[in-house]
């Protein structure tokens, strides 16, 4: 490195989860909505989105990236953070919306529309991730927000539990696929089930099964 490059210090935010929220609070800022999604990676089912606004300085200790919490904690968490809010909101694009604008486009139609679904006007969007657009709120991406940041961790909370809701709903739908087990990832389970049953009906065509094995859909 250039000896004349600056050294920038960072706040430590594994400890202090509120810091991007406290500082465009310090900026003058009232309503900061976090935002994550749930289901970009999946064969089959829809990409959810979550949008959520809290109290200035509230928080909830447990709140983590939701990959990392069990299905039990989330459940609980999930309570709580819509007890504490002052405005959530959902936004769902389902898998044939995926298949015509690809999964990039709907996880951002999903976050956008997870924004119109507030019950508050946001002052700022803290967004998971290092890519966003189309937003007439300022914003800022924060590459893994959801382990880093209070209100996008909060925000995949229930992105990931709605999502996993409606999938166990599919699972009744749909029986022999296991949604309710992998919730669309292709796991071993998912993939045999294609391969004896074929595509059902909320598979996304557009993505592509790994596999020499080739079946109608």
């Amino acid at each position: 490195m250039n000896s004349d490059t600056p050294t920038i210090a960072l706040p430590d935010l594994a400890v202090d989860k509120l810091s991007y929220e406290r500082r465009l609070w310090n900026d003058g800022l009232t309503n900061i909505a976090g935002i994550d999604e749930a289901g970009r990676g999946p064969l089959a089912g829809p990409v959810v989105a979550a949008a959520a606004i809290f109290p200035k300085d509230f928080i909830i200790p447990e709140v983590d990236d939701s990959k990392v919490l069990t299905s039990d904690q989330r459940d609980t968490l999930y309570d709580q953070i819509f007890a504490g809010a002052l405005a959530i909101g959902i936004g769902i694009v389902d898998h044939r919306t995926i298949d015509e604008i690809n999964i990039l486009n709907a996880t951002f139609r999903a976050m956008h529309e997870a924004v119109r679904q507030l019950a508050i006007t946001p002052d700022h969007l803290l967004v998971d991730g290092n890519r966003f657009q189309g937003s007439v709120i300022p914003f800022t991406t924060i590459v893994d927000g959801d382990a880093l940041c209070f209100s996008i961790g909060a925000a995949s909370i229930i992105a990931k539990v709605t999502r996993d809701r409606i999938m166990r709903d599919y699972d009744m739908q749909f029986p022999g696929y296991g949604f309710a087990n992998h919730k669309g990832y292709g796991t071993p389970e998912h993939r045999e089930a294609i391969y004896k049953l074929g595509y059902c009906d909320i598979h996304r065509r557009s993505f592509t099964l790994k596999s020499q094995l080739e079946f109608e859909f």
